[in-house]
């Protein structure tokens, strides 16, 4: 007999998920903060995060979590109540909390030993910010709870704000009814009844009208509320913030009135007391509240959770779907039906159904590139901590979607690039200033979508690559010969050896170079590509073109030397036959093609992946121009177009020679392999190959 499953266990895990989106939202905040957008609501975003978080913690008993982010909650509340100003310093140090709470928070799910020792210091430097030598443990809760009408006191300060005798002090009185949704978000009542408490005496009642025998209770209903008595030299607008985080999640009203209204033979602190002795009917409220409006169904946007290896295995079924629709197509093709047949109709519905199934699928893998680009910026502030230096992480295009799996893979290649770019990308700050640069060094992560494919771009405003030093260091290293002439993208290039490194000496954060081999391999592993571009005394930039996903595309199926293949139809701008007006050598061993004005180098496909030799005479061939992502423009030569369809990814695993040019395969409706091209590698693997013999 099997356990039974853990109850709480599904909601621990919607926990950390929601978890995940706060520290989303809680960076979001920081990074608007430095930007310099330090109002009111930002800065209540971040803490609204922390107490979400705090709240939760609490509730599966994750104490450290809680404790932690009680402290941080703590500073940022007095940066709230404009006791804290935000400087650099406290800024710097926020972000440390919020990569701390994010450690802690996955420990806490994984299950992992806490940084203990990180969690003291920072502690310790939040305290200090605030005046404060030791942390402020939270105050115990003591209920005696029994089956008839409940009275709570809070310990009142009766020492409290100075009234002043004034009768015209304001009173409130409250009444304030959670529902089901306060508590499945985290909230405590107890904390907005504390923060009523700090505004100045109060008395609180707790109404059980609604409770039930013990036997009877449900968890998920509420049958609890309280009214308030409250007198408070503040306005109604002070009130309702102390309710803010539960708008909507609540039932309440809010009534006020004077003392002198009320008793005015009495001080404000003899009134409280007798009020509910006396049951003194106060007259008409000043003003009322009506409670907050609950959302419409209309306005609240659903999220469903599904685990991933759902999401995957539906992805996999519309694989199997798109390679049977073709296989359906090809055979009723073979039978030659007409086009105008019910089969062929009922066959084009079909193919359109499973174009919006299959793009539909790929919209619910597509993810925005943020959650990977706020890690980089916590990388920034390690690595530039470790080698110190003042370095600024500007990004740009986080809202770009690309495939989960292509996000999840990206995290270590790209963190191998940043790192070298703060380390050896940018120079130290004596070094910047000597040079009339800005003190502060910058990093640019950046994304977009570009024919069909996403581009991220790492860049800094370094002193670029030193290519002499680069080109020496290959020579002693007998990578390349010491009378070889190379371009300065060939001795760019060079950094992408295994094992090359330009650093000195080694620690955690070694020249450029380091890694970049295996930061290549990922890239490649991807189905994508990585180019350098440098300045020198300008900087250096990293250039990454990656499939938008990895499981199906729209190719083009090409036939070269009697084999079939497929081209990404997002790189093909236009098919055309060559004539002798458009077919012109420049010199030899480089052709090129005339289109509409412009000459664009000319390759043969069949030459270049090594299938035959070039031809004696290509009038009348079948040219393809190719787009590349920075805008430049290639022709490769096919034999033949045979047609143009959606093709699912098929991998190729590591038992695979990773032939240049070769980015995956696929499965056609005739049940063939069919090799998937990367025609810009090719082209790139093909410049010192003779393309074509110029037509005699």
């Amino acid at each position: 007999m099997t356990d039974a499953p853990d109850p709480m266990a599904e909601i621990r895990g919607s926990f950390f998920i929601e978890c995940e989106e706060l520290l989303e939202a809680m960076q979001d905040g920081l990074q608007e903060i430095e930007n310099g957008g330090s109002d009111s609501e930002t800065i209540n975003v971040v803490f609204r995060a922390v107490h979400s978080i705090k709240g939760g913690a609490g509730a599966f008993g994750l104490e450290t979590l809680v404790r932690f982010a009680h402290r941080y909650e703590t500073v940022m509340d007095a940066v709230r109540s404009d006791t804290l100003d935000v400087d650099t310093d406290i800024l710097k140090l926020f972000f440390r909390c919020a990569d701390h709470l994010s450690d802690l928070v996955r420990c806490s799910r994984d299950e992992d030993a806490f940084p203990e020792e990180q969690g003291r210091e920072l502690i310790d430097l939040l305290n200090n910010s605030i005046g404060e030598t030791e942390p402020a443990d939270e105050p115990e809760v003591q209920i005696d709870f029994q089956p008839m009408g409940l009275n709570i006191n809070l310990d009142l300060d009766m020492d409290g704000p100075d009234l002043s005798m004034d009768l015209d002090v304001p009173v409130f009185e409250i009444h304030f009814a959670p529902t089901a949704e306060l508590f499945e978000t985290g909230n405590e009542p107890f904390l907005i009844l504390r923060t009523l408490q700090d505004l100045g005496p109060c008395e609180v009642t707790c109404c059980t009208e609604k409770l039930v025998p013990l036997e009877q209770i449900s968890p998920e209903t509420p049958y609890l509320s309280w009214d308030i008595v409250l007198a408070a030299n503040v306005d109604i607008d002070e009130i309702m913030s102390a309710f803010e985080f539960v708008d909507g999640l609540c039932e309440l009203k809010v009534d006020q009135q004077n003392l002198s209204t009320l008793a005015p033979e009495l001080s404000p602190l003899e009134v409280l007391p007798i009020l509910e002795v006396l049951d003194v009917a106060p007259p008409p409220p000043l003003a009322t509240v009506p409670p907050p409006p609950k959302p419409t169904p209309s306005a609240v946007k659903s999220v469903v959770r599904v685990d991933l290896d759902r999401i995957e295995r539906l992805v996999n079924l519309v694989g199997e779907l798109v390679i049977n629709q073709a296989m359906l197509s090809q055979s009723l093709e073979s039978a030659g039906l007409s086009p105008h047949s019910d089969a062929m109709n009922g066959l084009e519905e079909f193919q359109r159904l499973t174009r919006d199934i299959q793009d539909s699928v790929m919209m619910i893998r597509a993810q925005p590139v943020k959650s990977l680009f706020q890690r980089m910026s916590r990388i920034v502030r390690e690595s530039s901590a470790a080698v110190n230096k003042d370095v600024r992480l500007d990004t740009e295009g986080d809202t770009t979607e690309v495939d989960k799996t292509v996000i999840e893979r990206l995290a270590d290649p790209l963190t191998h690039m940043i790192r070298n770019a703060v380390d050896h990308g940018l120079e130290s700050t004596d070094q910047r200033t000597a040079s009339g640069k800005p003190p502060q060094g910058k990093i640019s992560l950046t994304a977009a979508h570009r024919s069909g494919r996403v581009v991220i771009e790492v860049s800094d405003d370094g002193g670029g690559i030193n290519r002499p030093k680069v080109h020496q260091i290959a020579i002693d290293k007998g990578l390349v010969p010491a009378d070889a002439t190379l371009s300065d993208s060939e001795i760019d290039n060079l950094l992408f050896l295994p094992g090359f490194s330009t650093a000195s000496e080694v620690s955690d954060l070694s020249g450029r170079g380091v890694g970049m081999d295996v930061v290549r391999t990922a890239i490649q592993g991807l189905g994508g590509r990585i180019t350098i571009t440098s300045q020198e005394g300008k900087g250096t930039t990293f250039s990454i073109s990656l499939p938008l996903t990895l499981a199906v595309l729209d190719g083009m199926v090409v036939q070269v030397a009697d084999e079939t293949m497929v081209l990404p139809l997002n790189v093909v701008v236009e098919t055309l036959t060559l004539t002798e007006t458009n077919l012109d050598q420049v010199r030899p061993g480089l052709d090129v093609v005339r289109i509409r004005g412009e000459f664009v180098p000319l390759f043969d496909l069949g030459v270049s992946l090594g299938y035959r030799s070039a031809l004696d005479n290509y009038i009348d061939a079948v040219v393809l121009l190719i787009a590349h992502e920075d805008n430049s423009r290639a022709a490769l030569i096919v034999d033949e177009i045979l047609d143009q369809r959606q093709v699912v990814i098929k991998g190729l695993d590591d038992s695979f020679y990773r032939a240049p040019g070769i980015a995956a395969a696929t499965i056609l409706g005739d049940g063939q392999i069919a090799l998937i091209l990367d025609p810009t590698d090719i082209i790139d693997q093909a410049q010192e190959i003779s393309p074509v013999k110029r037509a005699s």
